[in-house]
């Protein structure tokens, strides 16, 4: 995918992150999706998606209702959409650029990392015209930037582990698993280096987690005097919080919660038998959503789709029986009180379960391979 000289810049940067080649390059090629450049009127440009509610907020009130009335910023992400071809997305920026150019060359990513150019001084960059010019320079200049933004937002340590869940929630955000970047990410490293990555980290806490134990770590680490939200999602500034904790313990503070780690934190307990950060079953994030509104049919559907998953989760058994066996008990006479207390049960179970965020070897290894980015 990557020509020699772009190679031999991946391991210098590499060495330069003290991370394997491998895994830098395994990252470069998922954030890539196979292209680096697209043509813009003749020439080669860096890929880019511009962001229209970095624009908004860079822009004084007069400026602002410019931008707003010609759809090109929104207080709101996502808003002002972006084009499918880039070179459509390239005049998004000239039109922006008329309105207030510096604003316009800090919002939007770029590169084959997808870098923000708002991040350019904290990257080391003199402007953000110098560090456009680096992303122009080829693959091996994005590939520079992206090795900035990973050392520069504390990601080499996960990828020195060949953490790949955890650099991909803090590279790519919470929602990383929808479009499976670890798995890709995973897929690649082993491809390029032989053999699958074997993390240290698997099975503790660490970026990618979820669920009920994040949640007691979240709770104890209020109580240790560090802020953070009590939400179950293991994202950076859990992690930056955890590193903190463990600087003050004098523990190797590299964010992954191991046993001595979560041995001192249990020192905010407030008692043996408590569970910290206990969820009621009613915020369970989808039992919320199916009961929106108050609706009891919703709930009664809902309910029979969950009796199932929870007596296959139990029982191990198929889930097209298990669905069979559910719509069998929910038509009964007591459906609705058997429906609720389903549900009810299975709530139980998920507030209770965890996700660390580890790798299934299978899945990892029957992932496609990228798909092309749009011209």
């Amino acid at each position: 995918m990557f020509d020699a000289p772009t190679l031999r810049a991946i391991g210098e940067l590499a060495d330069r992150l003290k991370c394997p080649a491998a895994a830098l390059q395994a990252a470069a090629e998922v954030e890539s999706n196979g292209q680096v450049f697209a043509m813009v009127k003749g020439k080669q440009e860096p890929l880019i998606r511009f962001e229209g509610h970095y624009f908004d907020a860079r822009l004084k009130a007069a400026d602002r209702a410019v931008a707003r009335a010609q759809d090109l910023s929104s207080p709101v992400a996502g808003r002002v959409k972006n084009p499918a071809a880039q070179a459509k997305r390239w005049e998004l920026v000239t039109r922006a650029a008329k309105i207030n150019r510096q604003a316009a060359l800090e919002s939007f990513s770029i590169g084959l990392g997808q870098v923000m150019t708002a991040h350019w001084r904290k990257l080391g960059f003199n402007s953000v015209d110098d560090m456009i010019k680096l992303a122009r320079a080829g693959a091996a200049g994005q590939i520079d930037i992206m090795a900035r933004y990973i050392d520069k937002f504390g990601l080499a340590d996960e990828l020195r582990r060949l953490d790949f869940p955890a650099f991909a929630r803090g590279y790519n955000g919470a929602g990383y698993k929808k479009q499976g970047y670890h798995l890709k990410m995973a897929a690649a490293y082993r491809r390029l280096s032989g053999s699958p990555p074997v993390s240290a980290s698997t099975g503790m806490l660490r970026m990618g987690s979820n669920g009920a134990r994040v949640r007691a770590l979240q709770t104890l680490l209020v109580r240790a005097g560090y802020t953070v939200n009590v939400d179950g999602d293991y994202g950076p500034s859990t992690r930056d919080a955890v590193r903190d904790f463990q600087k003050a313990q004098k523990l190797a503070p590299d964010g992954v919660v191991g046993p001595e780690t979560l041995r001192r934190l249990e020192a905010w307990k407030q008692g043996a038998a408590e569970q910290p950060g206990e969820q009621p079953v009613t915020e369970v994030p989808e039992v919320k959503d199916a009961t929106k509104g108050g609706g009891l049919l919703v709930l009664i559907i809902a309910a029979r789709d969950q009796v199932a998953e929870t007596a296959s989760y139990l029982t191990g058994i198929e889930a097209d029986t298990a669905q069979t066996v559910a719509n069998v008990l929910l038509a009964g006479s007591g459906a609705i009180g058997l429906g609720l207390a389903a549900y009810a049960v299975w709530g139980w179970i998920k507030s209770r379960r965890t996700d660390e965020g580890d790798i299934d070897p299978d899945a990892a290894a029957e992932v496609s391979a990228p798909d092309p980015v749009l011209a």
